[in-house]
């Protein structure tokens, strides 16, 4: 995991791109220069009645302007108080964290699949890429009816829509996409709720592909203290001695078959 900082980042714009999603753009001094397509910042709240900080994953990294671009659900009063911000404020913010997801198979057809808030990372993920020199990048994205981000996203790859009330492209999920679209590649890269996830992984075990998932899971520290987000894996984790990782230390990103969803 790359070194993490703590730090008053200005916001720059804050719109909404959705009915209940929003996009926040900061500026920040060193958070941005280290992050990495999968890592996900802590944003805090002013409010002292809460006091665990919201972890939101990365849309977009802008090394050279010291930007980041975070998309998120309004979900609770800690997203509703975001949801305020406007240009000038400051907010706390705590990252990079987590272990992202890697590059060396850019060399491979990619298959990147976002549900819901789980597209955001998807962005970033494409354009790394796309700029490591992956030529054939396919997005399958689901909604449940309302489109966000898929216009940003056929910017680096060719794009794939799944809705549930089948609204726009294939009604149903990614996979049920996959499928009915004949959507090819050799390695996964994949975000979103956990059933979608263990789904996407018996996909890819059952077709012999290189799967990556980033898992979701509720955080509270973000910086693996406190236990609260382990799930199960394969192997013994050298913190607890037992079969759990901590999503927010050695995830969010694994490969498939290091986790059991």
């Amino acid at each position: 995991m790359s070194q993490h900082f703590k730090e008053q980042a200005a916001v720059i714009s804050s719109k909404r791109i959705g009915t209940d999603v929003m996009e926040l753009v900061i500026k920040t001094k060193d958070v941005a220069a280290n992050s990495a397509a999968g890592q996900f910042v802590n944003l805090y709240c002013k409010d002292g009645a809460r006091l665990l900080p919201r972890p939101i994953s990365l849309c977009g990294v802008d090394k050279e302007t010291g930007t980041l671009r975070l998309v998120y659900r309004i979900v609770g009063k800690g997203t509703e108080e975001f949801a305020t911000l406007k240009e000038g404020d400051t907010i706390e913010i705590m990252g990079p964290l987590g272990n992202g997801f890697p590059l060396d198979k850019a060399d491979k057809a990619a298959i990147l699949m976002g549900g819901g808030i789980g597209i955001p990372p998807m962005i970033e993920l494409a354009k790394e890429l796309k700029e490591a020199g992956c030529n054939k990048i396919t997005a399958v994205l689901g909604y449940r009816d309302e489109l966000f981000l898929n216009e940003d996203m056929a910017q680096y790859a060719d794009v794939v829509i799944a809705t549930e009330d089948g609204s726009v492209g294939t009604k149903g999920n990614v996979l049920d996409a996959i499928r009915e679209q004949g959507v090819t590649g050799e390695v996964i890269y994949a975000c979103g709720p956990t059933p979608m996830l263990r789904a996407i992984k018996n996909y890819g075990m059952e077709n012999n592909l290189i799967t990556y998932l980033s898992l979701e899971e509720r955080m509270a520290c973000g910086i693996g203290a406190c236990l609260a987000c382990v799930c199960k894996s394969k192997e013994k984790d050298e913190h607890t001695n037992v079969n759990n990782k901590r999503v927010c230390k050695e995830g969010p990103v694994f490969l498939a078959e290091e986790v059991e969803i």
